[in-house]
């Protein structure tokens, strides 16, 4: 039997409750540059700036690149980084209880610096952090998440992953590991079949079943989870 051995997370929407203003950013971009293509902003969630580029971006749209880069850094330099509710209780509990915990996003690492100037313990919250340059291939495939395993040295079966994108869901499904969905993102019932349980927030984990219902307790929340692991083999 699988004992649970690390936590891996997603950033925007999974940690951070920011897909919505990257929604609005991308939307306002996507419908100048891709008017013909609706909705284009919601597809390209889980994906690297490079493969945004290299798939919508390149051709006769190359130009346009600085620009939206130019646009896109003074924007996060304005985003709030509020956490998902009860994201920060959470992790302090798996860390508690010696889980290692680590960020697995797309972002990259100049993206990142304005997370650690408006969340300076964030950190701190985390065993290690891996970011779009940590990787060769962008979720959906499952190489972001095989590297966060390796980290910690633990195999699939022993690591369960929170995300909220269609592709970073199918990352974790293709890692092989249990997948926890936010329906932060998307609705609950559009992600459900890409996930082992789907929860709005941190919060919610608190409800997962009758023992931790009546215990309260977080080592029954971490059978729980167990018990995920079990499933998702």
């Amino acid at each position: 039997m699988s004992q649970l051995k690390a936590a891996l997370f997603d950033l925007d929407g999974v940690v951070f409750d920011t897909e919505p203003q990257y929604t609005i950013f991308w939307g306002q971009q996507c419908r100048e540059f891709h008017p013909e293509h609706p909705g284009l902003e919601n597809e390209i969630k889980g994906q690297t700036l490079v493969q945004i580029y290299e798939q919508h971006f390149s051709g006769s749209l190359a130009a346009q690149q600085p620009v939206i880069t130019q646009r896109l850094n003074e924007f996060e330099q304005q985003m709030s980084f509020d956490y998902v509710d009860g994201f920060t209780d959470f992790i302090a509990s798996l860390r508690r209880h010696n889980i290692k915990t680590a960020v697995v996003t797309s972002s990259n690492r100049p993206k990142m610096q304005s997370v650690y100037r408006r969340r300076p313990e964030f950190c701190s919250l985390f065993d290690a952090i891996l970011t779009s340059e940590d990787f060769e291939r962008s979720k959906p495939d499952p190489d972001c998440y095989q590297k966060a395993a390796l980290r910690f040295e633990a195999q699939p079966g022993e690591c369960i992953v929170f995300e909220d994108s269609f592709n970073g869901l199918r990352s974790g499904r293709a890692a092989g590991m249990a997948v926890v969905g936010l329906s932060t993102t998307n609705p609950a019932d559009a992600i459900a079949p890409l996930a082992d349980i789907v929860i709005p927030d941190y919060y919610s984990l608190g409800r997962l079943g009758d023992s931790l219902r009546q215990t309260g307790t977080f080592a029954a929340l971490l059978g729980q989870l167990q018990r995920l692991l079990e499933v998702a083999r």
